[in-house]
């Protein structure tokens, strides 16, 4: 009698295993549609009077134009041009292409360059990180010229590069001639306020140690003997200023990309062709203090979620990814976007690597901002018949 309600049970649970085994799996996918909501329009009327010819202002994690004015004329960028020189010196570095210890020799040409500069020597040798301060905290055009030949040889190969880099990121109201944006033999070196604002995103989000050198207010080179001073004030006497870069001549007029941070919003603002310096700082001062008193960027980590039971798998167990969400908010609405995970109690084998499972919604009130898929980090296949009496005859002994 015991012996056969023993061989009833063992036959009980083999039957059930084996039409799970049986069954149609799979993974009951939601709508994988992403709900496209734009930022929150609380855009409130920019009434600063500016004489500056061209103005923009972005967040610098989703590019979000928070404020524009004339953003896409071809304007003379005088040393704001340094920024793409400088993108192309970091991307340089991090790609392994050069080192911040390399020693730079100084050209006859390099030292030839007028404006503002360090005054560097023929023949003088300085290392790229020394070269990449003097570009980033006094604009020195000598130093541009000497950091350009080291990577491309000659100042006219760097040149190219930096315009095919200007078309890679999609400036489209761009000419580059130089490397620091003299300008008195120019004939058409000019760039947008928007085009100076993505090169300047994708150098500060892209190579973030560039603001180690852009918010220096004060250093030295020569072992001291030749003092520094930033050019852009708003890094002394303006808080949360990080960079980025000024320039002037009379052709351009007073120009700067600066970029300042404050509670984990990063802005950027450009403004082009201003008349005097300090008219200059107090616009880009008035369009930060307009962009982090109206808006806040909310960023959401994701969560360590435990794994899904697998029903019919060659493991029990799947565990799940999902991708950080980010967007700008008005800031009325800061912390109270919502975050909901959205799971089945469990999902059939098999499922490949990165099948969805499940969706994380966001939401601000009724609006729903965004929908992230959460995925299969790994491929369970279904169980095997040696596999699922191995697990049947464990199961019966222990």
């Amino acid at each position: 009698m015991k012996k056969t309600t023993v061989l009833t049970a063992v036959l009980l649970i083999l039957a059930t295993l084996m039409s799970l085994f049986c069954s149609a799996g799979g993974v009951d996918e939601p709508s994988n549609e992403t709900t496209e909501t734009p930022v929150t329009d609380a855009f409130a009327q920019f009434t600063a009077e500016s004489d500056a010819k061209s103005l923009i202002l972005i967040e610098a994690e989703t590019g979000t134009v928070l404020y524009e004015k004339n953003a896409d004329a071809p304007l003379p960028p005088a040393s704001v041009t340094k920024v793409m020189t400088m993108l192309l010196v970091m991307e340089a570095i991090d790609s392994g292409r050069i080192s911040p210890d390399d020693l730079v020799t100084v050209s006859e040409t390099a030292a030839s360059m007028g404006g503002s500069q360090v005054f560097l020597e023929p023949g003088e040798q300085m290392s790229v990180s020394e070269l990449l301060k003097c570009v980033t905290v006094v604009s020195a055009n000598d130093a541009c010229v000497a950091l350009a030949e080291h990577i491309s040889g000659s100042e006219e190969a760097f040149v190219a590069l930096m315009n095919q880099r200007a078309a890679e990121l999609g400036m489209s109201h761009t000419n580059f001639e130089n490397t620091n944006g003299l300008d008195d033999t120019t004939v058409n070196h000019v760039i947008s306020a928007r085009d100076i604002s993505i090169m300047s995103r994708e150098l500060i989000t892209k190579h973030a140690k560039i603001l180690e050198y852009s918010s220096i207010w004060m250093d030295s080179i020569r072992n001291g003997e030749f003092g520094l001073t930033n050019t852009n004030r708003l890094i002394r006497f303006y808080s949360g200023a990080n960079g980025l870069k000024t320039g002037s001549t009379s052709k351009a007029g007073f120009c700067i990309s600066a970029s300042a941070k404050r509670n984990g919003m990063q802005l950027i603002c450009v403004v082009m062709g201003a008349s005097t310096r300090d008219s200059r700082n107090e616009i880009a001062k008035k369009l930060f203090d307009y962009g982090f008193a109206n808006f806040a960027y909310e960023n959401f980590t994701p969560k360590s979620l435990d794994g899904i039971k697998v029903i019919g798998g060659s493991q029990e167990t799947l565990p799940l990814v999902y991708e950080r969400y980010h967007t700008l908010t008005d800031k009325a609405n800061a912390g109270k976007i919502k975050e909901e995970i959205i799971l089945p109690e469990t999902v059939n084998a098999p499922i490949n690597e990165g099948d969805t499972v499940g969706t994380v919604k966001y939401t601000l009130g009724d609006e729903v901002l965004a929908e992230i898929p959460i995925k299969a980090s790994l491929t369970v296949g279904r169980i095997t018949f040696k596999e699922l009496l191995h697990k049947l005859f464990s199961a019966f002994i222990y």
